[in-house]
């Protein structure tokens, strides 16, 4: 199965919807499945006087209030409709986190049937059940969140209706960028087996290390941040990828996909040709001539694997040479 790579361009757009057009382009060129914005009204979401995090205070003006921040990164209904369209236009798919109940239903109206949760609204009971009734399928991130909150999410859900194989939940770390010492990606299994639910990651680290080593620890979602450029003033661009290395991610987790391979242990058709070569036989360590009895003082062990295999040894041993050998030649009964 493919993992789904959601190439998470967030509001690194800076209100812009041309540098918006160009996240997408970016994305669809490193060969993401989906771009993710963030959908949501400043006034809906945040009170005027809500602090910042540490991480916006050092990214963005200390100034300014997170209600301030925020609002200069909403995208209008034209901008969704545009960035859909230009979505089309390349070949990937749009998608957004909406962030309070307008913002889900205007994404519904856009055509998404998946909801992405965010971190921070794992706990917004009438958001969730909003989400449960309207959405066919849901992505919960977990930032911020342990086990028991988790379950209690994946309760609201179900009691509305969503089926539990309809929802994927993301492990996440909320801080930005995450340390790795805090990354604990072997969270993902304590969620699958806590509440058996497909697993994702959704990663704030810095560099493309972790997301690949959740693929292979089974991730079947990969959330990542990029942006055009980490000079951009605003407060994700730092903690995020630029193009060329959101590129080099995505091949690194196709790679590893296939070099899972069926978990079949067999002789590989690469390397099948090498057994004669790297193996060995059965072979005369000295003249034998003909009616000797082979034992350890006439039988070596040397390549090519081209004749009898060392391991019947035993059955080798004590027969009688049915002709002359010299000295490393192939043995025959």
């Amino acid at each position: 199965m493919s993992t789904l790579i959601i190439a998470e361009a967030g509001v690194n757009h800076n209100g812009d919807l041309e540098m918006a057009c160009r996240l997408v382009e970016a994305a669809a060129e490193a060969g993401a499945d989906l771009v993710k914005f963030q959908t949501f009204r400043a006034s809906r979401i945040v009170t005027r006087n809500a602090k910042k995090t540490e991480y916006q205070l050092q990214t963005t003006g200390k100034s300014e209030s997170q209600f301030e921040m925020i609002s200069q990164l909403e995208l209008s209904i034209e901008d969704h409709q545009a960035l859909l369209d230009h979505c089309k236009r390349n070949e990937i798919r749009f998608f957004s986190s909406g962030f309070d109940v307008e913002s889900i239903d205007l994404l519904l109206g856009l055509g998404l049937d998946c909801m992405k949760i965010p971190s921070g609204e794992i706990n917004n009971l009438p958001y969730l059940q909003h989400i449960s009734k309207r959405a066919k399928s849901a992505i919960l991130s977990t930032g911020m969140s342990d086990l028991q909150e988790i379950g209690e999410a994946l309760r609201v859900l179900q009691d509305g209706g969503m089926e539990l194989e309809k929802i994927t939940v993301l492990h996440c770390n909320s801080e930005y960028p995450t340390p790795m010492s805090d990354v604990n990606l072997r969270a993902m299994d304590s969620i699958k087996q806590a509440y058996g639910v497909n697993v994702g990651y959704s990663d704030h680290s810095l560099g493309i290390e972790v997301p690949i080593a959740a693929v292979a620890m089974g991730a079947q979602v990969i959330e990542k941040h990029f942006t055009l450029d980490r000079d951009l003033p605003g407060p994700d661009h730092r903690a995020s990828l630029e193009p060329k290395e959101l590129k080099a991610m995505v091949k690194a987790i196709r790679n590893v996909e296939i070099a899972l391979g069926s978990g079949i242990k067999t002789v590989t058709k690469s390397e099948r040709n090498n057994r004669a070569i790297a193996r060995k036989s059965l072979v005369a360590s000295c003249p034998i001539a003909k009616g000797d009895i082979f034992d350890k003082s006439n039988l070596a062990v040397k390549r090519p694997g081209t004749g009898i295999s060392p391991m019947h040894w035993n059955q080798v041993e004590g027969c009688v040479a049915p002709r002359d050998f010299s000295p490393d030649e192939l043995i025959e009964l």
